[in-house]
């Protein structure tokens, strides 16, 4: 499973790349904020909401601490999408939220 770190992350968006980011938290986390453009799907309807993702793109994974959005990556990944899971999660963002 490929990986970036937070920071890394952030530099990807300072430097205006396109990213395709998942927040997978449940609804009380994102509402203290997310990753501008992150789209919402909580972990536990990744399974549901898969035909919403596109298998030509790939996908930054997101969550507080970096396991959740691990397991989305891991599932996402055996279902041929192409996904990079964000370690440290939104603890270790340092970046603007909305």
């Amino acid at each position: 499973m490929k990986q970036l770190t937070a920071k890394e992350v952030e530099k990807l968006l300072r430097e205006g790349k396109a990213l395709n980011i998942i927040d997978v938290r449940e609804v009380d986390e994102v509402a203290t904020g997310k990753i501008q453009g992150a789209i919402h799907i909580p972990l536990g309807l990744v399974e549901f909401r898969m035909h919403e993702l596109d298998k030509s793109k790939e996908y930054i994974m997101v969550c507080r601490s970096g396991a959740r959005s691990g397991q989305a990556s891991q599932f996402l990944e055996d279902h041929g999408f192409k996904v990079i899971n964000m370690t440290g999660g939104m603890l270790a963002w340092e970046g603007e939220t909305k």
